[in-house]
C-alpha cells in the first residue's frame, strides 16, 4: 500500500527568537517523535554532524531526508558515502550554481544521476530560489531535455520569485502541474506572490493556502498514479525561520510555527485520504 510520510525540517525547528534561546537537537527529536511526525529534514553534508543526527534519532524508527547543496558533480560524493553508511530515504539536492545555459546545467545533473544510480540511493533536485531551479521556465526548459529528472518540488520559491498574480491563470497553472508531474517529494509552506512563507492561520491568507492545496492535491495524485504499489511519499513540513517566517516588531514570529506546522500535516493527510 501506498503511504504518506510527513517529515518535519530541523531547520524549521529554529527559533531564532530575541530572546537567544535554541532548543537542544535532542529536544527538538522529541518534539517531532512525540508529534507523530514520520521522520526529520536534516544536512547530510558533515559527517560528526551527522553521526550525531543518527544517534539521537536511534530507535525511534524516524527516517531521514538527507539535505546537501553540491556545486558541481563531485560534491554529492559525500552525501552518497553518509547515506550508505547512515540510510535516508533520499537525498535532497539544492544544486548551488546558477549558470545561464541549460546545456552547461546537463552535464551536471547526468553526473549526479549518475552517482546516484552507482550509490543505489535516490537523489531528488529541488526547486528552489537562488539554485540551478531558481526560475520555473528554465527548470522547464531543463525537463525539455531530461524529461525524467526527478524533482523535489517546493513551490514556494516559484511563486515568490516569479511574482505570480491571483488569481493564478492557466498558463501558470499548466507550467506547475509538469513540475509535479516530476515530482518524487515535496517541500511545504505556503507562499504569495511576494512572501515566501505567510501564516496559514491568517483568515486572508487563505486563498493561498487554497491555491498550494490544490497544487499538492495535483501532485499526490500524479505520484500515485506513477509510484510503486508499496511507494512511500515523503512531504516535509519546512516553515523556516526568520527571515523565512514574518516577524514583528519585537523580532519574534507573527505565528507559533510549530503550530501550523501541525495544522499543515493535518491538512495533508486530509488531501491524501481524499485521493
Amino acid at each position: 500500500m501506498q503511504k504518506l510520510m510527513i517529515f518535519q525540517s530541523l531547520w524549521a525547528m529554529e527559533r531564532r527568537h530575541p530572546d537567544g534561546y535554541e532548543r537542544s537537537l535532542d529536544e527538538n527529536i522529541a518534539m517531532i517523535l512525540d508529534a507523530g511526525f514520520e521522520g526529520i529534514s536534516a544536512h547530510y553534508t558533515n559527517r560528526t554532524d551527522v553521526v550525531r543526527l543518527n544517534d539521537a534519532i536511534r530507535g525511534t524508527g524516524l527516517k531521514i531526508e538527507g539535505v546537501c547543496f553540491p556545486r558541481n558533480v563531485q560534491d554529492l560524493r559525500l552525501p552518497l558515502e553518509l547515506a550508505a553508511e547512515f540510510p535516508v530515504s533520499h537525498i535532497n539536492v539544492q544544486p548551488d550554481v546558477r549558470l545561464r545555459r541549460v546545456e552547461d546545467c546537463l552535464p551536471i545533473l547526468d553526473g549526479w544521476m549518475q552517482l546516484a544510480e552507482d550509490a543505489g540511493v535516490s537523489v531528488f533536485i529541488e526547486t528552489h530560489r537562488n539554485r540551478m531551479t531558481t526560475d520555473l521556465l528554465f527548470t522547464l526548459d531543463l525537463l525539455e531535455k531530461r524529461p525524467d529528472l526527478p524533482l523535489l518540488a517546493d513551490l514556494s520559491h516559484f511563486t515568490v520569485a516569479r511574482e505570480f498574480a491571483f488569481p493564478i491563470d492557466a498558463e501558470t497553472d499548466v507550467m506547475i502541474h509538469r513540475i509535479l508531474r516530476n515530482a518524487q517529494a515535496f517541500h511545504g509552506r505556503v507562499a504569495s506572490c511576494e512572501q515566501v512563507q505567510i501564516e496559514i492561520s491568517f483568515p486572508h491568507h487563505r486563498p493561498w493556502v487554497d491555491l498550494f492545496l490544490q497544487w499538492w492535491d495535483y501532485g499526490m495524485r500524479e505520484w500515485r498514479s506513477r509510484a510503486a504499489s508499496n511507494a512511500e511519499l515523503v512531504f516535509t513540513c519546512e516553515l523556516g525561520p526568520k527571515p523565512y517566517a514574518i516577524t514583528g516588531r519585537d523580532g519574534n514570529d507573527t505565528t507559533d510555527r510549530w503550530a501550523e506546522a501541525l495544522v499543515l500535516r493535518q491538512m495533508l493527510r486530509d488531501l491524501w485520504a481524499g485521493i
